[in-house]
């Protein structure tokens, strides 16, 4: 396929677009996407194989594009998703050149007269580099299935099965869009009798460490948790500090024990992930005073590749009841310490480690309150939900703090909870026969292309970052996703996935997606060569090869 040119102008009137997360330009993409597809003969002939479809349960107003195509060549039901997100990271980090952040050509004269690393100028001056806010992440992805979507379009006949194609909003942030897009999904599934036995997101590649030169396509995916600390400490006047304990003390210690941990690390295939890393670490004191914290607040990133979120409670649960006793133990040292020179008898400390699951606490107070307690929290959620200024985050910590007002031991404590969507992770083993038919027809695409191209295609099992392909497929038992419903204390009211909607289709993902580097940074930039011949090629061998399977 002589792909190059045509994804090229793709990926440039699709970077031209300003669909930043949570804006307005979320809906604007998805609107010209929409017309530019509904314009093509196929779709003016079969106007119902194209729509546009606004996100439910959502906050704010916004869309996806899908699409399908049925071949003509072999009668089949077997079915192909192609998937890609239309929506950016914000431009913040151009600083006085947001105006050229969605203008490649532009942007690009402006670097060359920048003082950038050698490096970044002979990509910049090789004809083979296009920088840009969304280049990389990932509509040059989008560009190369809309190619091929295109193609088929115009020739159905050279198609054995179908190709549906999903361009969906919000990956950036909650993934409204996939999880809105499942619904359609089962319904043309039912309606025309889809079977779909592969899909295949779009999302970039990049070099895992420096001068590596591989150009990198997945099986599966790894999975992301959001594991969170709410934490109460002892209150006192900042004049008596050993009267009390700061919870902040606590988190410090609890951050020193998670962040960076390799234990945290979770090996799978062969493949291990990275650890997980504190992404907020603060106190819930609305103003200054004189006084201790009552409370702090933090949370972790987690990916995961073989655990359940069920497994990672339990992990950090006692990677938890070590963090407490290490900042007692340290208090104490400190605390004798201080009596010594201060002359001062030294009291035995009143406390002792105490960590809580979210659904443990709840459960005390649910026995211990009954209706009541159950009635003003239902309440109290309810109430929260008019407090635009909340996150999901937030919301759920909120929650915590207001059940643990119910608490009649008030002694210091943490309790773990999720606050945020799970990602669910995908190993593709080949324990399923469509499993097989997908890892084969990589492996013999990637077999034909890599003697026409210089650089190493390499082949791993988990997609590294956060990706919507999570939300095709599930690796969890039942017990695993329990985990995360009974633990995040804004399920049902500030946040919901229906996990039985991403199992009922159930479809094998990997990822074949736009190589480049700096993808969220100001220097975004993706390679032509492997972007916009490579990938468009790579993923058809495997849409032929996955459809000629019977």
């Amino acid at each position: 396929m002589e792909s190059r040119e045509e994804v090229l102008e793709l990926t440039k009137q699709l970077v031209g677009i300003q669909s930043i997360v949570r804006t307005e330009g979320e809906k604007v993409i998805a609107y010209s996407l929409h017309t530019l597809l509904s314009s093509l003969p196929y779709f003016t002939s079969n106007p119902s194989h194209v729509t546009i479809e606004q996100t439910t349960n959502d906050e704010i107003e916004r869309y996806n594009v899908l699409a399908f195509v049925k071949g003509t060549k072999r009668p089949s039901n077997r079915t192909v998703i192609l998937m890609g997100h239309m929506d950016t990271v914000g431009v913040d980090d151009f600083n006085q050149s947001r105006e050229y952040a969605f203008l490649p050509d532009d942007w690009m004269d402006r670097l060359t007269n920048e003082d950038l690393p050698a490096t970044i100028k002979d990509q910049l001056q090789s004809g083979d580099w296009l920088f840009g806010r969304g280049a990389l992440d990932m509509k040059s992805g989008l560009a190369s299935h809309i190619y091929l979507l295109k193609y088929y379009a115009a020739h159905p006949e050279e198609l054995e099965g179908n190709l549906v194609f999903v361009a969906e909003c919000d990956e950036e942030d909650g993934s409204h869009g996939i999880l809105s897009a499942l619904t359609t999904l089962a319904d043309w599934k039912k309606e025309h009798q889809f079977d779909y036995v592969a899909a295949i997101n779009s999302d970039f590649v990049s070099p895992r460490s420096e001068g590596d030169e591989n150009r990198y396509v997945y099986k599966g995916a790894a999975g992301k948790l959001l594991p969170s600390f709410f934490i109460t400490g002892a209150e006192t006047h900042v004049g008596d500090v050993f009267e009390g304990l700061d919870p902040n003390f606590i988190a410090a210690e609890l951050t020193r024990q998670i962040s960076y941990n390799p234990d945290l690390c979770n090996e799978a295939l062969g493949e291990i992930t990275v650890p997980p890393v504190a992404l907020k670490q603060t106190d819930l004191k609305p103003t200054y005073t004189v006084q201790t914290a009552l409370s702090a607040y933090v949370y972790y990133n987690f990916f995961i590749h073989s655990w359940s979120p069920k497994e990672v409670l339990e992990k950090l649960k006692e990677q938890a009841y070590i963090a407490f006793t290490n900042a007692l133990n340290l208090f104490e040292e400190r605390y004798r310490a201080f009596c010594q020179i201060n002359h001062q008898p030294y009291k035995k400390l009143p406390w002792q480690p105490r960590v809580f699951l979210y659904e443990e606490m709840e459960q005390l107070l649910i026995d211990a309150h009954g209706d009541p307690f159950i009635q003003h929290m239902n309440d109290f959620k309810q109430g929260l939900l008019n407090d635009d200024t909340l996150d999901t985050r937030m919301f759920a910590a909120r929650v915590v703090e207001e059940s643990w007002k119910w608490m009649e031991d008030k002694s210091p404590a943490i309790m773990m909870f999720y606050s945020s969507l799970y990602s669910p992770r995908i190993e593709l083993t080949g324990k399923t026969k469509n499993e097989q038919v997908l890892i084969d027809a990589l492996e013999h695409a990637v077999d034909e292309i890599q003697p026409n191209y210089e650089h190493p295609i390499a082949v791993r099992n988990f997609f590294p970052y956060i990706s919507d392909a999570s939300f095709v497929a599930i690796s969890d038992d039942a017990a695993g996703i329990e985990a995360v419903e009974n633990n995040n204390p804004g399920w049902g009211t500030k946040h919901y996935v229906d996990y039985q909607a991403i199992r009922d289709i159930n479809v094998p993902v990997i990822n074949v997606g736009p190589y480049g580097m700096d993808g969220h940074k100001r220097l975004e930039r993706v390679e032509a060569t492997y972007s916009f011949e490579v990938v468009p090629n790579l993923t058809n061998l495997v849409i032929q090869r996955v459809l000629h399977t019977s």
